[in-house]
């Protein structure tokens, strides 16, 4: 994926107006890249809509990376998944991957996709993120945010340590706003995820270009 750019991260219980229309508004916008985190969903209902954005996505040239259903990414091959650490570490377990192979390429064939992510919460995720084939990482959550009300931001060093890990990109998440994004940037940050911001956004392109301003 591309650097110092925004990740937006789709939550739709956060989501002010039409759910849909907001989707298409974020896919014309061109960030980076979208993560489709609807995890309450059933995979049905995730499927459905997969199927439905997908092509909206391609027509605009916006990456969909799908979080937590590896089963839909299997079937209709989006740009990318994202899922939980366990969760990929029992993906490869069930393909029977190991270190010592190739994880990344068998991953990536298997389930048709380019970008492979998971969140990480230490300097040890990190590392086995790495391990299992990850292209990219979230490290979070950097900043307060409502989204994890009571538990305190993880802070720039957390941050620093981990992007001073990673020979990939690691993408900042929890708290990121216009006025705070140069600090994850210096702490090597390739970019950032926003959530609420783009969920409750009145324009989302105009929100975008703040934080590339």
């Amino acid at each position: 994926m591309k650097g110092s750019d925004i990740i937006c991260v789709t939550n739709r219980h956060l989501c002010r107006g039409d759910y849909r229309e907001k989707l298409v508004e974020i896919a014309k916008a061109h960030p980076s890249a979208i993560i489709l985190r609807e995890k309450d969903m059933s995979e049905d209902e995730y499927k459905e809509l997969v199927a439905w954005f997908l092509p909206i996505c391609r027509e605009e040239g916006t990456k969909l990376i799908l979080h937590y259903f590896y089963r839909v990414a299997r079937e209709l091959r989006p740009d990318g998944i994202h899922l939980p650490l366990h969760v990929l570490e029992e993906l490869c377990s069930d393909m029977g991957l190991d270190q010592s192979g190739d994880i990344r390429g068998e991953l990536q064939n298997e389930l048709g996709v380019s970008e492979l992510g998971a969140s990480c919460h230490s300097v040890e995720d990190a590392k086995r993120a790495e391990e299992l084939g990850c292209t990219y990482i979230l490290a979070g959550h950097i900043y307060d945010t409502d989204c994890k009300k009571g538990l305190p931001g993880r802070g720039l060093e957390f941050l620093r340590s981990v992007t001073e890990e990673m020979t990939f990109p690691v993408y900042a998440i929890g708290g990121i706003s216009p006025e705070n994004i140069d600090e994850a940037l210096s702490a090597g940050a390739a970019g950032a995820c926003i959530m609420s911001s783009a969920m409750e956004s009145e324009n989302v392109g105009e929100l975008l270009n703040s934080f590339r301003r």
